[in-house]
């Protein structure tokens, strides 16, 4: 009988059940839309962290870099023999680490055996500034001496010289070094890249004078595996091509661990350890034990990077999360609310039908029945529709792929991965990479807007149904006219 009575009312109100309907439906397609798009700038941002600075959900330990004292401005020197002759070539490289002061070691297992830390792993960055080329000689010329008398002060007629030509050209060529530890490469600066061509490190060249460089400092200097790369006169056989997860790396060439301490002057030190947590929902707390416990450390994690990314990508984020869920909530509560009154309206409309079901015996808790399935259902219709609706929208938006820009500036603590895998020098100067934005639709989304959909009609049918249940046989009779 419920169900036969259902599907007639239905019928007969086609037009007023989809206004309640489509009420509803923008709602939730509005939600939907936001929650995918926030989902969107989420992985965006995720991506431009992973492509930058290499973090995922996991933390560097570095420390801050110290002022400059009078005597040691930091600054690259480079002195060449100016007496040279013209066709030699002179070449000197300069290798500093950077991404912070220098750390002992020894801190790699201190941090590991803090509470929540997984694994840690101490790495290298340096710095390589290559200068090279040739002194050009200058050609001494004798100027025609002076006529008597004429010289200064009356003096006798000398000749003077002068030189033509000379000079130098030098080429200038600055590129990044990341000592990795060979034993575990699951975890540092060469986690998030795969190796495309030859092979990666093996744990017996701990200190072996062999390299790996990235793809893209692969082409620029067309260097192969079956190559060599100098640095600081040392000879380095490439062994691997390594091409990053994600679209951009900060890291050119990679080496053993022990290798680049020695390039760097710099034994037993590294200037970023990489950290994972036991539990990726304890970030912050095991960020808060590593600073307490081992000071004079700044841990960065994601969200700290997080904080410096600005551009367009920052702003629609920003949107996303702050005036487009607010705006979702506020028109769904309005949905929820016209929902409510349609309905309620309605239920006015139907005196005489509920007066006279009661007349004929129905209790309230039946009639009140009775509304609240027709409320169901039409939120289940709106649900329907806002899910089309929404995941449409979502995959408009995925097909236009909007591209957003991304800046990241430096966060002054930070080494030069950064995290998981990723790597290099830290960034002095922003870096700003292209991201195309996406809205990817998950099945909890999904859930969500169908959780709505049946919250709306049962609010909508409460309030019709209480209105329903309030009334008496005697009000039918009043209604015939």
């Amino acid at each position: 009988m419920f169900g036969i009575y259902l599907k007639r009312e239905l019928s007969r109100r086609k037009k007023a059940a989809m206004v309640i309907a489509l009420g509803l439906a923008l709602g939730i397609a509005l939600v939907i839309t936001v929650n995918s798009v926030s989902a969107g700038m989420t992985q965006a941002q995720d991506k431009v962290l992973t492509s930058l600075y290499g973090l995922g959900t996991d933390m560097t330990v570095t420390k801050a870099q110290a002022a400059p004292t009078d005597s040691a401005s930091g600054r690259p020197r480079f002195e060449f023999d100016a007496g040279s002759d013209s066709s030699d070539t002179q070449s000197s490289d300069r290798v500093m680490p950077q991404g912070g002061q220098a750390l002992k070691a020894s801190l790699v297992t201190e941090v590991a055996g803090q509470t929540g830390v997984a694994d840690a792993v101490g790495a290298l960055s340096l710095n390589v500034t290559k200068v090279d080329g040739s002194f050009t000689q200058g050609t001494a010329e004798s100027a025609a001496p002076a006529p008597s008398g004429q010289g200064q002060g009356g003096g006798g007629g000398g000749g003077t010289g002068r030189v033509q030509g000379g000079g130098a050209n030098f080429d200038v060529n600055s590129y990044s070094v990341a000592g990795v530890d060979v034993t575990n490469q699951d975890l540092g600066p060469l986690a998030t890249s795969k190796i495309t061509s030859g092979t990666t490190f093996t744990t017996a060249q701990t200190n072996s004078k062999v390299a790996v460089v990235s793809a893209s400092y692969a082409k620029e200097n067309e260097l192969t595996t079956a190559k060599t790369i100098t640095i600081s006169d040392t000879k380095y056989d490439i062994i691997g091509i390594a091409t990053p997860d994600s679209s951009e790396s900060t890291t050119d060439v990679y080496l053993p661990l022990k290798q680049a301490q020695t390039l760097g002057d710099s034994a037993d030190e590294v200037t970023t350890i990489y950290v994972t947590a036991t539990d990726s929902k304890q970030i912050d707390t095991v960020k808060a034990t590593i600073q307490k416990n081992i000071s004079g450390t700044t841990v960065t994690t994601s969200a700290d990077l997080a904080d410096t990314v600005s551009g367009s990508l920052s702003t629609a984020s920003n949107l996303a999360t702050s005036v487009g869920k607010w705006l979702s909530i506020a028109v769904l509560i309005a949905a929820f609310l016209v929902a409510a009154l349609l309905t309620s309206s309605a239920v006015s409309r139907r005196v005489r039908e509920f007066g006279t079901l009661k007349a004929l015996g129905w209790p309230s808790r039946k009639v009140t029945r009775q509304v609240v399935g027709e409320s169901i259902v039409n939120g289940l219709i709106g649900g329907a529709l806002g899910i089309a609706i929404g995941v449409g929208a979502a995959y408009a938006v995925t097909a236009i792929s909007p591209t957003l820009t991304a800046e990241l500036g430096s966060t002054g603590g930070a080494g030069g991965g950064g995290g998981r895998g990723g790597g290099g020098a830290q960034q002095a100067a922003s870096n700003t990479m292209e991201i195309a934005l996406s809205a990817p639709v998950s099945l909890t989304t999904i859930a969500l807007a169908a959780g709505l959909a049946i919250a709306g009609g049962l609010i909508a049918g409460a309030m019709g149904g209480w209105r329903a249940s309030r009334m008496r046989p005697a009000d039918a009779l009043r209604s015939v006219q």
